[in-house]
């Protein structure tokens, strides 16, 4: 008798939630903002290329490969894709570390960044490759930041409200890290994230995008006044 394989988490994402997520009708502006992502991506992605380039080397020289770190996320729907972001910590860091959370991890995540890592980690430099997510339309420039598989079904039995994540694209930045810090409770930032998908105004998506601008320009000439991210990749 052949051995029957466990669901993999994927299918239990679409069984529990993809079909709320698909049932709940777009906006129309949602169009818009995604004619804004595809502009603004690409102007920044070009920008961002001056500095990208001398970052993958360094980590290249330094760190060895890979330059890039990619992970599984949920996405629009309970799709789950592979994010990009510059490794800032060491190669099998996640693996390590994936069963911890909260002070654990912020504690034994110090022990893993390379020597480039937590500098960029605190400037948010190490984001710059998801500009390439948001044009092939994994995310989008302003959303609820995207979560690994196995903690979206942690937490969508903790807060049911946590699905409504699904009806938009997960973003690269968001009202609950222009508002917040990295310790604010999952629950308030949840509370962030369904004001974004409630409005997901274009106004409110520009303010978010320069608010997040001047952030990562701060942190950038000034990181050690804002600490380290706090969480895992």
């Amino acid at each position: 008798m052949p051995e029957q394989q466990a669901p993999r988490i994927e299918d239990t994402l679409v069984r529990g939630y993809r079909q709320l997520a698909l049932e709940t009708p777009a906006q129309p502006r949602d169009l818009l903002l995604r004619g804004l992502d595809i502009v603004l991506s690409s102007i920044f992605l070009m920008c961002a290329l001056l500095i990208a380039l001398p970052i993958a080397l360094v980590i290249l020289i330094t760190s060895g490969r890979p330059v890039f770190y990619r992970g599984e996320r949920v996405g629009r729907s309970g799709r789950v894709f592979t994010m990009l972001k510059f490794r800032t910590l060491k190669t099998g860091a996640e693996s390590r570390l994936g069963r911890y959370l909260g002070e654990e991890l912020v504690r034994r995540t110090e022990d893993e960044f390379t020597s480039l890592g937590k500098w960029l980690k605190a400037t948010q430099l190490d984001e710059i490759p998801q500009f390439i997510n948001v044009l092939k339309g994994d995310m989008s420039l302003v959303g609820p930041r995207p979560i690994r598989p196995v903690f979206f079904e942690e937490l969508a039995h903790e807060l049911p409200a946590y699905w409504q994540r699904l009806v938009v694209r997960p973003g690269l930045t968001g009202l609950a890290q222009v508002r917040r810090g990295y310790e604010t409770s999952m629950a308030e930032k949840l509370a962030h994230d369904l004001e974004w998908i409630a409005d997901r105004s274009v106004r409110l998506y520009l303010r978010t995008v320069i608010a997040t601008g001047w952030r990562v320009l701060r942190q950038s000439l000034q990181p050690g006044r804002n600490g380290t991210a706090r969480t895992v990749e």
